[in-house]
């Protein structure tokens, strides 16, 4: 166990750091206005936790040598799933190297049995700074084990915001005068479908476009592979499988239908494993789920939730039904802008069938309501989204309407039902790029 250890130390040493694109998710912020606690770093596989660290470390090597500086990656197939590997690490470093151990970087730890119970003596025994990633639910602060908790920080990675990959690509916008260049305005649309077929994963956006389907099946293949069904030991793969393609084709879900459309393939699955499943695919962080808005719990559990994945790419080139759907991918983009916000949302529906898509909620009161409706030059599908605007403003007692568009900037007054209210047309790319709520009195 020493020498693999050993060996992976001094390959570490030898190592150069890459050179990193800057991200508004910076973990320096973290490391010096937090310094008494472990900081984790998680998120879904390539987006970013790995450089995030990288880019701290590189930035620490100016007043530190490697020796004071130790980065594990515990995917690396050398290192034994097993926690005396943990329990020789520190020691090792020790022994090995003269220099005070000051930070120690552990890539993917939640591999090895025990992690969070070494990792709490470690923190409470040594005088390091901790950073952990992880691409599981085990990291996020939900599922911290009991031990870790106040002692824990967690810190989110999701894929590029619109912003963040204009600035992968080099590409800047005066957004004081876009609006008065026909060619300026033309382009950032042009990259707004960029962003929206081929997601916003680091690799993949900087990838030559023949390869990017290509680099997006791999992740999906790995992360079925390894993060779910190896995880979790699941022995019923095929239906494991058909349940991410229907998902992918869908925009919501229940246990109850997608216990029927499963049953109507001929896979044999109970509701109950049918749970755990669309469990360990959330805890994977490739979808997530939203409930609908509703003051009772019961209503929250009973009713259908509507079903967001990580990365646009995985909708527009994986799915059958979504591939050239805008208003599903500006939806899903959306809803991924409002995790990396932090905010708490539901979807709203009410027995007519009529739907807001986003009910953003803040301190227990509804704040916003948000449509993405991607055509409103359409006379029938304007009329609809602002109905239904009009109707949940109503019912749940909210002025602040927005509707979320191509390219449409507007501010009217609209009225249904003998209520009058004004709602705020907003495009989608002003939206990404100013990153500001907009309330009306």
């Amino acid at each position: 166990m020493k020498e693999i250890i050993k060996t992976l130390l001094v390959e570490w040493k030898e190592r150069q750091t890459p050179i990193i694109f800057d991200r508004d998710v910076n973990l320096e912020e973290y490391a010096e206005s937090i310094p008494n606690k472990i900081i984790a770093v998680t998120g879904f596989r390539r987006t970013g936790k790995t450089y995030s660290m990288m880019h701290l470390i590189n930035g620490l090597l100016k007043e530190n040598t490697k020796e004071n500086i130790i980065y594990i990656n515990f995917e690396d197939e050398r290192i034994p799933e097993k926690t005396e590997f943990l329990t020789q690490l520190i020691p090792t470093i020790s022994e090995l190297f003269k220099g005070e151990l000051k930070f120690l970087f552990l890539d993917e730890i939640q591999n090895i049995p025990n992690w969070s119970k070494w990792l709490r003596r470690a923190y409470d025994n040594e005088n390091i700074r901790f950073f952990v990633s992880g691409s599981s639910s085990k990291m996020s602060s939900k599922e911290i084990p009991t031990e870790l908790r106040g002692r824990f920080l967690e810190v989110k990675m999701f894929p590029l915001s619109f912003k963040e990959f204009l600035r992968f690509k080099g590409i800047e916008f005066d957004l004081e005068t876009i609006n008065y260049s026909d060619k300026q305005k033309s382009k950032l649309l042009r990259h707004l479908n960029e962003f929206h077929e081929y997601g916003a994963l680091p690799e993949i956006v900087l990838a030559e476009e023949g390869r990017k389907v290509d680099i997006a099946n791999s992740y999906y293949q790995t992360v079925v592979r390894r993060d779910i069904i190896e995880r979790y030991n699941i022995k019923n793969e095929e239906a494991l499988k058909a349940l991410l393609r229907l998902l992918l084709n869908s925009t919501r879900y229940s246990i109850s239908k997608m216990y029927n459309n499963l049953k109507a393939l001929h896979h044999d699955v109970g509701k109950t494993t049918l749970q755990k499943y669309i469990g360990y695919i959330e805890n994977s962080f490739f979808m997530f789920s939203v409930p609908i808005f509703s003051y009772k719990i019961k209503d929250q559990m009973q009713y259908a939730r509507k079903n967001y994945f990580v990365d646009a790419v995985f909708i527009s080139k994986l799915s059958s039904r979504f591939t050239k759907d805008l208003g599903r991918l500006y939806e899903n983009t959306f809803a991924i802008d409002l995790k990396r916000r932090n905010k708490e949302f539901y979807y709203w529906e009410n027995l007519k069938k009529q739907e807001v898509d986003f009910v953003i909620v803040e301190g227990g009161k509804v704040k916003h309501l948000i449509q993405i409706c991607y055509n409103i030059d359409d006379l029938d599908t304007r009329k609809r989204e602002i109905r239904s605007l009009i109707q949940a403003s109503r019912e749940l007692k909210c002025k602040n309407l927005i509707v979320i568009t191509h390219d449409y900037e507007s501010e009217s007054e609209e009225e249904w039902f003998g209520i009058r209210r004004k709602i705020k047309f907003i495009p989608l790319w002003q939206w990404f790029l100013s990153g500001t709520y907009h309330e009306n009195p």
